[in-house]
């Protein structure tokens, strides 16, 4: 069964308007597991009610919203206020400005993708020229949508042969790294330091990296759980990760070194590659983590 779009309109550059349709980038589900909470002694499942503290049980047409602006003070906000304030606009990504792609910090990203299709023949070739420029210039469209009863800010850039448009938070819902700045002490790092640290990045430099290496751990060993629960079997525990020992800096980084092959030089043709504008740029930086490689399971 074909996907449904999730949102239809058009994306507007000035006065181009290409009919499009978006999809959500997330899988259905996203492969989560999801618990219940259940009562210890007859395992029945766990209800929720709405009680008001001098009532009891109070039924759903009998709730209000309210803002609370002083100590058990309410305001009371009317349904059909907050229609008022819903915007109307049209179906259109209004694209305000072109930025260079390392214009936007990762994290304003706010975690919800969409790709963007053409909507009919008409689309076909507005879209593709709207997308190799975006490409080639090496720049990313910033827009706003009205989505979900509200308007969103969002980022259009392309990846491989779609463009993709990620919802971007605004700058007021952000904490400023400024904020922090009092945790990190300056100080002087050697030129040996420096040296040994940027021979250590260039050995785990990998130019096949693909995420498709990473997976979810814990979900396949929670599902791994659960399917010996149900066979009544019992599962052993995964072993304890041993502690990083913090040591020397200088032996560290040296002890690092000895671990993985560093390259004396780098190629020409792989430097050329690698000065191009990468496709999957906004799809690594967002993918970084630190997560561990899921161990494979072994057979039988």
């Amino acid at each position: 069964m074909a996907a449904r779009s999730s949102w239809k309109g058009y994306l507007r550059v000035s006065l181009v308007s290409v009919p499009v349709k978006a999809y959500t980038a997330t899988a259905s589900g996203g492969g989560d597991i999801h618990l219940n909470q259940l009562h210890e002694d007859c395992h029945n499942r766990i209800r929720y009610q709405k009680v008001c503290p001098v009532h009891g049980p109070v039924p759903n047409d009998e709730i209000v919203s309210g803002y609370q602006f002083a100590k058990d003070q309410y305001v009371v906000i009317d349904p059909d206020d907050l229609k008022q304030l819903r915007p109307k606009g049209d179906k259109a990504i209004d694209v305000d400005a072109f930025v260079s792609q390392d214009e936007i910090d990762a994290t304003y990203y706010a975690g919800k993708s969409y790709y963007l299709v053409p909507d009919g023949p008409i689309a076909q070739k507005p879209y593709r020229l709207i997308r190799d420029a975006l490409r080639e210039e090496n720049l990313l469209a910033i827009a706003e949508v009205i989505m979900s009863n509200r308007e969103q800010l969002v980022v259009i850039r392309p990846q491989e042969q779609l463009l993709t448009m990620n919802v971007l938070e605004y700058k007021s819902k952000i904490k400023q790294p400024s904020s922090f700045q009092d945790e990190v002490v300056d100080g002087e790092v050697s030129g040996q330091e420096l040296k040994l640290t940027k021979q250590l990045m260039e050995g785990l430099r990998r130019e096949d990296w693909d995420l498709n290496d990473y997976q979810d751990a814990y979900t396949e060993r929670l599902s791994e759980l659960i399917e010996a629960r149900i066979e009544g079997e019992e599962l052993v525990s995964a072993p304890q990760a041993d502690e990083p020992q913090v040591i020397n800096l200088m032996d560290a980084l040296k002890a690092s070194l000895e671990q993985i092959p560093v390259p004396e030089k780098r190629s020409a043709s792989s430097a050329a590659k690698k000065s191009k504008p990468a496709r999957k740029a906004a799809a690594n930086v967002k993918s970084r983590g630190g997560r561990k490689k899921a161990t494979k399971k072994k057979s039988g």
